[in-house]
């Protein structure tokens, strides 16, 4: 998990890590299914550590005084702010996946158009779990836009599959 998210879903007002936990859930909806909720609290610490965040034990009752309370330090919130302010995306580089259909066609090892018809089956699966999971999402939600991201994102790879298939077929045939 990046721990700038974790930074930002504390920017809000300090709170406890199972109340963090349900914000990501409900911000990132079914994506936030697979959050391991283990994984959150080793980043609390890490962030903690970092300065970046402090701890108060807290006074909500007499049977829960061990529970902590996570809130930002003028340096987290000064790394939310420059995070905000970043302007980054993904660099187009080339997957796993392109390099090996590439090298597994140019050595001969395994037929491309093989490897290709493998990798559309599997993307067209992902596409279909991915839009089954926006549509039970409310309209305009956050979890919806993230899922229409992901969905945008397989449509383009299977484009770039079909020219793939294009491209050998072409090749197969002479012309």
């Amino acid at each position: 998990m990046q721990q700038e998210v974790v930074l930002a879903m504390l920017a809000k007002e300090p709170t406890h890590g199972y109340q963090l936990r349900a914000r990501l859930r409900d911000a990132l909806g079914p994506l936030g299914d697979a959050m391991n909720a283990g994984h959150v609290y080793v980043t609390l610490t890490r962030l903690e550590k970092a300065g970046l965040i402090a701890v108060e034990r807290s006074a909500d009752g007499a049977d829960r005084s061990d529970r902590k309370v996570y809130a930002l330090t003028p340096d987290g919130q000064q790394r939310v702010a420059e995070w905000i302010a970043e302007v980054s995306w993904p660099k187009p580089d080339l997957a796993e996946f392109h390099l090996k259909l590439i090298a597994a066609a140019s050595a001969g090892l395994a037929d491309p158009l093989t490897i290709v018809d493998t990798q559309r089956r599997e993307l067209l699966r992902r596409l279909r779990d991915a839009q089954r999971a926006a549509m039970a999402e409310p309209d305009r939600s956050d979890a919806a836009l993230l899922l229409e991201g992901i969905v945008l994102r397989l449509q383009a790879d299977l484009r770039w599959l079909e020219a793939c298939e294009k491209n050998w077929t072409h090749r197969r045939s002479g012309s």
